[in-house]
């Protein structure tokens, strides 16, 4: 068996997972294409994937739901893909966990780069010493990549944790949109405000109380104050 990268390829239209597989053969990774959400999950368990590219409309069901259901196990980047660029849905995608959202028509090669992109985050992360920052209520535990708010265990997806982790680590500097989109997600996301807005408000949710610390200078950036 291969030991190159597995990334989840799901979509119902062949001639897309063929063009999604072939680039990412070429750059290194192992693609397992699947048609359905059923067929995905079955997939997954067979041979859990180090990332997932998933199709937003599918035979039996849709991306969110699979996403969701994926992140029950896994905090493997999941970047999911749509023909709607409509706002409401990109939200829906990210609280249910996904780290990315591609419209159709797209570039191969843009999508494996931002594969690319959120598995360096996601390894960023694993490597993070063992410190344990608190504050408000927070705990933080860099190593384990366990968030705790009241004692109580949060589920961040890896972006939303990359995120608190660039803000915890400029402790009390003013952070401009920009310099976090290119911490978090990298160079090519500069000015995609919008990406960075979903994933704050996220980002904020699952904080609860917490996310006071979390200081908003309207039209600049974040600061965290805690």
């Amino acid at each position: 068996m291969s030991d190159r990268p597995v990334i989840l390829v799901v979509d119902d239209e062949p001639q897309i997972v063929r063009a999604v597989q072939v680039v990412l053969r070429n750059n290194g990774f192992d693609a397992v294409p699947a048609g359905s959400l059923q067929e995905a999950l079955d997939q997954a368990a067979l041979r859990p994937p180090a990332g997932a590219i998933i199709d937003l409309l599918l035979p039996d069901g849709d991306g969110i739901e699979l996403c969701g259901r994926l992140r029950e196990w896994t905090n493997a980047p999941i970047i999911l893909l749509s023909a709607v660029g409509d706002e409401d849905e990109k939200v829906r995608a990210l609280e249910a966990g996904a780290d990315d959202y591609v419209v159709k028509p797209f570039a191969p090669r843009e999508l494996v780069a931002r594969m690319r992109a959120a598995l360096r985050r996601t390894a960023t992360q694993d490597s993070a010493g063992s410190a344990i920052v608190r504050a408000e209520g927070l705990e933080v535990d860099l190593g384990e990549r366990q968030v705790r708010v009241g004692g109580e265990l949060v589920h961040l997806t890896p972006t939303e944790f990359g995120l608190l982790r660039t803000l915890l680590g400029h402790r009390g500097r003013l952070l401009t949109h920009d310099h976090l989109l290119v911490e978090v997600w990298g160079p090519s996301y500069a000015g995609e405000t919008g990406v960075l807005r979903s994933h704050m408000a996220n980002l904020r949710r699952k904080l609860g109380p917490a996310a006071q610390a979390i200081e908003t200078e309207m039209g600049v950036g974040y600061r965290f104050v805690g």
